[in-house]
């Protein structure tokens, strides 16, 4: 009798229950492998972000201090100017607008001290420093607790001028004195620059067009001859038409003029000019300050005042940041 072979026994945990455990531990490998990624991923960006974040931050402070330095330059230029004692015109060196230029070209004048700004982004500086008192400043509507009744009048020629209905000086009449009243009661916040004539019910584009022959500044102020436009002086004085203030223009355009004498003569006896209301010289000034860092533009406009004693003071200071293409 013939014995059958016998067939060799399979150890547990070979053959085909194998296969499915094999493949488990390559699909826990793999997200293993993809939690890994993910987590090294983000750190990456994370690390990335924080290096764009401190780039910008740097280039913010190192814009912001060129502007501040730039606006120190500026108020030296005011106070050597008064230190010569001439009437401010638009003759004097300040008037004179800075194009956009290299900031390297003011640090060194040949290029072997420029190599270094080579190795990095160029910035680019503008500036102008303008006469605030060239424009009709809305400070001088309210005196005494009341509204002067012709500097309210010179006011409305100047919004006819601009395209503004002559309910618009009203409206600002009207709450400017309402925001110097003493009494206790409710009253709207007093300005403290153009833009915050809409505490007053003013729109954006009233604004804009406002700005072109008035300013607000922080005491009354006359109007400089020497710098105002014809339709600034027109409204403020008196009887002066367009044509005779065209002339007065003219006439500073070929020398300064010294004193209201000089502009009486210029505009014949049938002008009266006020002091007080009028005048050669300018304590307030606009500084503009415009730095170009790449596609980073930040702009800084000042408000400073030229006191006694050859002090200039920044009373005002107003930064925004803007991103531009890059090349211009």
């Amino acid at each position: 009798m013939k014995r059958r072979p016998q067939r060799p026994r399979q150890r547990p945990g070979l053959g085909v229950s194998a296969r499915p455990a094999r493949g488990a531990a390559l699909l826990v490998a793999m997200v293993l492998l993809s939690v890994v990624a993910t987590l090294a991923a983000g750190m990456v960006w994370q690390q990335w972000r924080a290096v764009q974040v401190e780039s910008a931050e740097r280039s913010r402070a190192q814009t912001a201090w060129l502007l501040v330095g730039a606006l120190d330059w500026a108020r030296l230029i005011l106070r050597e100017d008064a230190r010569s004692g001439k009437v401010t015109s638009l003759n004097e060196p300040w008037a004179t607008p800075l194009a956009e230029a290299r900031l390297s070209s003011f640090l060194a004048v040949d290029r072997d001290n420029n190599a270094d700004a080579d190795a990095g982004p160029e910035a680019f500086l503008a500036g102008a420093i303008s006469d605030a008192q060239s424009r009709y400043n809305l400070r001088n509507l309210v005196a005494e607790n009341q509204v002067a009744p012709a500097q309210l009048a010179a006011l409305q020629r100047l919004c006819s001028s601009v395209g503004l209905g002559p309910d618009t000086a009203d409206q600002l009449a009207s709450g400017l004195l309402a925001a110097t009243r003493s009494d206790g009661t409710d009253a709207p916040l007093a300005p403290q620059q153009m833009a915050d004539l809409t505490w007053l019910g003013l729109d954006a584009a009233s604004i804009d067009r406002l700005s072109s022959v008035a300013v607000l500044l922080p005491a009354p102020t006359p109007i400089n001859l020497n710098t105002a436009s014809r339709e600034v002086m027109a409204a403020v004085v008196p009887g002066l038409d367009l044509g005779s203030a065209d002339r007065l223009v003219q006439a500073r355009a070929r020398r300064p003029l010294r004193s209201l004498a000089d502009a009486t003569e210029v505009l014949g006896p049938g002008i009266t000019l006020t002091e007080g209301v009028v005048d050669v010289r300018s304590a307030y000034f606009e500084v503009r300050g415009r730095l170009r860092l790449e596609q980073r533009v930040l702009e800084l406009q000042s408000l400073v005042q030229r006191r006694s004693g050859l002090q200039v003071v920044a009373i005002q200071r107003q930064v925004q940041a803007s991103l531009s293409p890059a090349g211009r």
